[in-house]
């Protein structure tokens, strides 16, 4: 078009009607064609504004995921995916039913339950008229969805990601997933709460982590202790919040923390430091027991007693060995009013420099008993007494995917079967046919999509990917209606009849 700017009127004209007499386009004036010059002109110089402004913005743009997020690749997937199934079928084994709630909720409905980390959840901006926040647990979202659909029983697990607008750091995300098992309903004493320890045993054991712990504690024995030290009821939250990170800075911080920061007189924190630093077992419940101040006190002797029959059921139950009573164990969520617990990996002598290291990631599971968080949704205050436990997925990610990176054996990233090959040209057709047979059958096949692959190639792809069969074609092959079977890893050779293929395949991939 560039070179007609030179034609006068009467060319133009001309050209037009033989434009029109040989392509049967419509004749338009050389005005409008003048106007078309001017457009275009117009629109080359908006988009060489554009190009610019595009170039700016991608010298100025960072691409990385969000702070406290992280991308996932396929070779951690596939780690995850186990832990995964070894959790889920732990809470399938126990008799848990799965459900699912909103990643976000109504802001009221989380404000307040989480003590101070309250400044932790993400606020929404207002959306349809409401007020909404991400998901800080999934613990407050099954209560709000037992009191919203009236259950007053249910065993329970849910597997989503939740939100904290926390201080990322090592093993520390801002968006991370959480593993819930938990018991609703009324139940004798102790009894859902021994089988919620039992899990955590169960799944600790099977993903084969190391040593670990099971640390456990009542809040009415916390709150027990702290009133007998002196502290005023109106302080009992925040001190706790203060107590919780007992086993994360030495005493003499959290000792500081209580004076300065919290305003508790020195003999009373002293008096709080010569019980929260005490641990051990049943021993030191009888002590506790004998103790002639907190003997007084009936917060005290009721956790006592809930901890005493928790210690019988878990001997009961082969687990009491790996727990021990710990008074500085508080949890600093509001919700929480019995038993609870956390687990810790215990560094071992058997284990290299790499992995004592990763075991202080704090804690892998924790938990424990809610019986008023539910009837705070229920429009008739009715109580539905509640225990649970959440797996510290992430955190066990990391640890797995470190030994995983130790470890001389491949991770796969697909559970391909066998890979349909020919070690021939021109048999993309044929390849294409058994290979609609076997993923018609169940069969998790691939092939390579090139129309004449290399056999090296084909037989290279098995290797990198542990793909454990080859399905290989030839002319031999299609003259007498067979199928080459190839071991990848011996590279013994089977040939089988088309019609036995599938039987076949099955029954060497369920050998391996």
């Amino acid at each position: 078009m560039k070179n007609l700017k030179c034609l006068s009127s009467s060319c133009w004209t001309l050209f037009v009607i033989q434009r029109t007499i040989v392509y049967g386009t419509p004749v338009r004036s050389m005005s409008c064609h003048r106007r078309n010059q001017s457009t275009d002109r117009a629109l080359l110089h908006q988009d060489t504004k554009l190009q610019e402004q595009v170039g700016q913005r991608k010298q100025s743009f960072a691409l990385k995921t969000p702070k406290g997020t992280h991308d996932v690749h396929p070779h951690q997937m596939a780690i995850r995916e186990k832990v995964f199934n070894t959790v889920v079928n732990c809470f399938k084994r126990h008799g848990a039913e799965s459900i699912d709630t909103p990643v976000f909720e109504l802001k009221e409905l989380l404000t307040g339950k989480y003590g101070e980390d309250s400044k932790l959840i993400y606020d929404l901006e207002d959306q349809g008229g409401e007020h909404l926040s991400l998901r800080y647990d999934l613990t407050v979202p099954f209560a709000r969805f037992l009191a919203m659909n009236k259950i007053s029983k249910i065993k329970r697990y849910q597997i989503a990601k939740v939100y904290r607008r926390d201080n990322p750091a090592k093993g520390r995300y801002r968006e991370f997933y959480q593993c819930d098992f938990d018991i609703a309903g009324h139940y004798d004493r102790m009894i859902p709460d021994a089988e919620c320890l039992k899990i955590i045993h169960e799944i600790l054991k099977e993903l084969e982590l190391g040593e670990f712990l099971i640390k456990m504690n009542d809040r009415r024995l916390l709150t027990g202790i702290l009133t007998v030290c002196g502290v005023p009821d109106s302080r009992f939250r925040t001190v706790c919040t203060s107590i919780d990170k007992i086993d994360k800075i030495p005493w003499d911080n959290v000792r500081r923390e209580l004076i300065e920061e919290k305003n508790l007189f020195p003999e009373t924190v002293d008096q709080i430091g010569a019980y929260i630093r005490l641990n051990g077992g049943v021993d030191l419940i009888d002590r506790l027991y004998n103790d002639s101040k907190l003997s007084q006190n009936k917060w005290v002797m009721e956790g006592l007693g809930d901890l005493n029959l928790l210690y019988k059921y878990l001997e009961l139950f082969g687990v009491a060995d790996k727990v021990s009573v710990d008074l500085g164990l508080a949890r600093g969520l509001d919700y929480y009013t019995g038993v609870i617990y956390e687990a810790v990996l215990v560094p071992s002598s058997q284990q290299n420099n790499h992995l004592q290291d990763m075991v202080h990631v704090g804690s892998v599971a924790g938990g424990g008993r809610y019986d008023d968080l539910v009837g705070m949704f229920d429009s008739k205050g009715r109580k539905v007494p509640c225990v649970g436990m959440s797996i510290g997925i992430e955190r066990i990610f990391s640890i797995v995917e470190k030994k995983a990176m130790q470890s001389v054996e491949k991770i796969r990233t697909t559970e391909t079967q066998v890979l349909v090959a020919s070690a021939q040209k021109m048999f993309l057709e044929k390849r294409m046919r058994i290979i609609s047979t076997l993923w018609n059958s169940g069969i998790k096949a691939e092939m390579l999509y090139k129309e004449n692959p290399k056999f090296l190639t084909q037989l290279h792809y098995c290797e990198e990917r542990g793909i454990p069969l080859m399905a290989i074609i030839g002319e031999e092959e299609l003259k007498d209606d067979v199928v080459k079977l190839r071991v990848v890893s011996t590279r013994d050779e089977f040939i089988v009849s088309s019609e036995n293929l599938i039987e076949e395949i099955k029954k060497l991939t369920s050998q391996r």
